[in-house]
């Protein structure tokens, strides 16, 4: 189960995905969870798939074509049911099996890659979706426990000296090169784990939201694990 004991009314736990897409974001709360106990082998497609690069796609036909165990079909069935219902509500998750994301070196002191806690940007209305099915599971962060990165003297000073246009396009510089969306992890802060199985959906920063967009982030991964991850 998801411990909610500091979540700080962040995250609110419904019992069906009708829920989880119709109940409307507010206040304090960003994070919807459907918590779930999939039964099934999701390793076997992990290990089944034939991996091409660092984030391999599963298409959905090719999933259908794997030859696997009675286990290992009731994994696909949740799978290809997740897909079929998220599609139905509009949205277009991806399947994908990650050995690793590629990393930011573009500015050792400021990383822009999914490993550091972030929000997502949309120009509409719209929610990120997640689950991850084997693997380390992504984490999410009460907002209060983060500081937008851009605000930090040391880092905005940084960033000044790399930036070569006029003043007051500054912000616009930040913007353009997602600095913005990147937060640091206070001190005492306590990130929370989104566990194996559970469907989760997250506040996007859009032009109509009403609440602060969920701060989240990819996890390191195991050496010789991959991680089996819907989103979309």
């Amino acid at each position: 189960m998801i411990d909610l004991s500091y979540t700080e009314n962040q995250i609110h736990c419904v019992t069906n995905f009708q829920d989880l897409v119709s109940m409307p974001f507010n206040g304090e709360m960003n994070a919807i969870c459907w918590p779930r106990e999939l039964t099934g082998d999701f390793s076997e497609i992990v290990k089944k798939v034939e991996l091409s690069e660092n984030i391999t796609t599963i298409e959905e036909e090719e999933l259908r074509e794997l030859q696997l165990s009675e286990q290992g079909q009731l994994a696909r069935e949740i799978l290809l049911n997740d897909l079929k219902v998220l599609e139905a509500h509009g949205a277009s998750p991806i399947l994908n099996v990650i050995n690793y994301y590629d990393r930011d070196d573009t500015y050792p002191f400021f990383p822009t890659d999914v490993y550091s806690f972030h929000v997502d940007r949309s120009p509409i209305p719209t929610d990120t979706f997640l689950c991850t099915y084997h693997g380390e599971s992504s984490e999410i962060l009460p907002n209060s426990q983060g500081t937008k990165k851009i605000l930090i003297p040391e880092i905005r000073i940084e960033l000044e000296k790399i930036y070569d246009g006029a003043e007051e396009d500054f912000e616009s510089f930040l913007r353009e090169n997602f600095f913005d969306l990147h937060y640091q992890a206070k001190p005492d802060a306590r990130p929370i784990s989104l566990g194996l199985g559970h469907l989760w959906r997250l506040a996007v920063d859009h032009p109509e939201i009403q609440v602060p967009p969920c701060l989240h982030r990819a996890p390191k991964e195991k050496s010789g694990q991959n991680r089996l991850l819907l989103i979309c």
